[in-house]
């Protein structure tokens, strides 16, 4: 599917939406003690904010992987982001699917706190990219 630019911006600003969305749907689910659910909505925040600053340079991936390589070979690498955000983003990919496929494993609330503050300065920082130029 080719998407046009105006299309591509919607995209773009959908993304960026629903990754603030779910940062505050996160920190509702920490309020509420739900540690396994509150990683995998940051997780999902970052992969929305990711993925619109994919699309935004026209690199279109299509698995959660794909997000994780291109954001570290096309803004770790070229210093876009720093090393620690790279990591970042790969930790709350692999906390999420921890929390989602293995059994009787559960989050603990400090391990999901330590996660909040580095995943809102990462969006942040995401979005700084998205909204250059």
């Amino acid at each position: 599917m080719i998407l046009g630019a105006e299309e591509i911006q919607a995209v773009v600003f959908y993304r960026k939406e629903r990754a603030w969305s779910t940062l505050k749907e996160a920190e509702d689910a920490l309020k509420g003690a739900h540690w396994n659910l509150a990683v995998q909505r940051m997780y999902y925040a970052v992969y929305y904010m990711a993925s619109a600053l994919l699309m935004k340079n026209k690199i279109f991936v299509h698995t959660h992987n794909g997000v994780v390589g291109q954001i570290g070979m096309r803004f770790v690498k070229t210093g876009k982001l720093t090393k620690d955000e790279g990591r970042l983003h790969t930790r709350l990919l692999q906390a999420r699917v921890t929390g989602d496929y293995n059994d009787f494993f559960d989050f603990t609330e400090e391990e999901a706190m330590e996660f909040l503050q580095p995943t809102r300065d990462f969006l942040k920082r995401l979005e700084e990219l998205i909204d250059e130029d």
